[in-house]
């Protein structure tokens, strides 16, 4: 028989993508410190509830409603949530995703690819969406450009939804090229699949990001949606560190713990450069191609035969950067991608990206995203 050290809860949706992968890093966590989990328990009716009589010493959980809450507390066990829709208690531990920083990378995504026009579409009554909505709409209009939000919806006796008829008249009074924002996989793919009925082309009509990754969702849908990677194996394991040091005896942070997400993943479903200007859309395409063999601007000034200040001058108005600004910027989203996807050494990551040495690699990736190169390997 194992000797475990503990027992703890784990509330948990595992529905989706997000769910399972912060399960497993809780797993992964558990069998280090020898602890017995009790993953995903339900009550009669189905909802996620301690089990009758269990006596643990604590729980991971997604706080969603008030009798969970309550149940949770009954219980008089460290609580530790790592949902963002309830307000947090003073008794509960807190570990989420940076929604600031999720929105950031949102629209950092869609400005880098030009985009002037933005949208949200959260046709939900959950909290959580209309929160990532307003947050992105206040990002797009401190940068002083349009945003609008998709607000008329239906009811019926299911619930509340969005007519189809009325998103395709709402986004066809929308300008265009329009990148619109998503707070999750399921309006996202609700959105494509009303785009396609009423044919209106993705991307070059609509473009569509979701700030959260299903896989399943994201890549099924037609086309593939882009979706905010969020880091679930930090997440997991920070909460399960948190909960260790609350069942020694140490309250509850007063402020939750805020893990960034890891990157944007992009998919078809953004593929384009809302450029008019033919030359330098295809400057754009070049430095994509090329941009991690070392190129510079003389480089791209023997392919194309533009000036070097006229190309300086066009890259300023249009995108508000330099071209060598552009190209670094895209070996260092190289090299993220590299450093999440891949067990490739950090060294091995700044080579295949362009820079001379680790030491450039590093300082170069700190300051455009804040953050270590190795802060993105996932947590053991």
């Amino acid at each position: 028989m194992p000797n475990y050290s503990r027992s703890v809860a784990v509330l948990i949706e595992t529905g989706d993508s997000w769910g399972r992968n912060v399960v497993e890093a809780v797993a992964r966590y558990a069998q280090k410190s020898r602890w017995a989990l009790v993953i995903s328990p339900r009550d009669e009716d189905g909802r996620l509830r301690l089990p009758h009589r269990w006596q643990g010493d604590g729980a991971v959980a997604m706080l969603r409603d008030v009798p969970m809450a309550r149940s949770l507390q009954t219980a008089a066990i460290p609580v530790v949530d790592v949902d963002v829709l309830m307000r947090q208690e003073t008794w509960v531990g807190r570990v989420v995703t940076d929604d600031r920083v999720r929105i950031a990378m949102a629209f950092e995504h869609f400005r880098s690819k030009n985009f002037t026009h933005f949208a949200c579409f959260a046709p939900h009554v959950n909290r959580y969406p209309d929160q990532r909505s307003q947050l992105f709409q206040q990002v797009a209009r401190k940068a002083g450009f349009y945003c609008c939000g998709f607000d008329k919806l239906e009811r019926n006796e299911l619930g509340w939804y969005a007519d189809p008829q009325l998103v395709a008249q709402w986004i066809r009074s929308q300008p265009s090229p329009l990148a619109v924002f998503a707070p999750d996989p399921v309006p996202a793919r609700q959105l494509a699949e009303i785009c396609q009925w009423e044919g209106i082309h993705i991307p070059d009509e609509v473009a569509i990001l979701s700030g959260d990754t299903d896989d399943l969702l994201c890549s099924i849908a037609s086309p593939p949606i882009s979706s905010v990677e969020l880091d679930c194996a930090r997440i997991g394991h920070e909460a399960c560190a948190l909960l260790h040091r609350m069942m020694n005896g140490r309250p509850a942070p007063k402020h939750p713990k805020l893990i960034p997400p890891l990157r944007v993943i992009a998919r078809h479903s953004t593929e384009i450069l809302a450029v008019a200007d033919q030359e330098i859309g295809d400057v754009l395409r070049f430095i994509r191609s090329h941009a991690c063999e070392g190129i510079r601007v003389p480089d791209i000034l023997k392919v194309y035969p533009i000036s070097r200040r006229t190309l300086e001058q066009k890259f300023q108005t249009i995108l508000g950067r330099t071209p060598s600004e552009e190209i670094r910027r895209t070996r260092l989203e190289q090299a993220r991608n590299l450093l999440v996807d891949s067990d490739l050494p950090i060294s091995s990551v700044a080579t295949k990206c362009g820079f001379s040495s680790s030491v450039e690699f590093s300082h170069a990736f700190r300051k455009y995203l804040g953050i270590k190169p190795s802060d993105l390997r996932p947590q053991r």
